[in-house]
């Protein structure tokens, strides 16, 4: 998992590459942490609170909710609707903003799966 320096050149060289996945963490636990799917630009936030608990940050209206994307989920590719898309850049600055606050409330909806 990444914060910090690490994540922003981590993030740096995916998106370089077009597409990725990455763990976001806090300092000095284990959760919550983000994970950050994207694949040209579109990506999808997942939030993990626990070991049991996951939710989906609600998209920013840059798919319409009935279409779908893939983006990748570690070494696969997964289907999200655009009800869970965003742009890559909006994501990434959610994710900036979890690492500055240290919180995901404020960061938009979540949906828990």
């Amino acid at each position: 998992m990444r914060g910090g320096t690490a994540l922003v050149d981590d993030f740096s060289e995916l998106r370089s590459r077009g597409q990725g996945y990455l763990e976001v963490d806090l300092p000095g636990g284990t959760y919550p942490y983000l994970t950050l799917s994207f694949r040209a630009d579109h990506a999808v936030v997942h939030l993990f609170t626990d070991d049991e608990t996951v939710s989906l940050l609600v998209g920013d209206g840059s798919v319409p909710w009935d279409e779908t994307v893939e983006v990748p989920i570690m070494d696969e590719l997964a289907i999200f609707t655009g009800h869970f898309v965003m742009d890559v850049d909006h994501v990434w600055g959610v994710a900036q903003s979890f690492v500055r606050t240290g919180s995901f409330t404020g960061l938009g909806e979540w949906v828990e799966l």
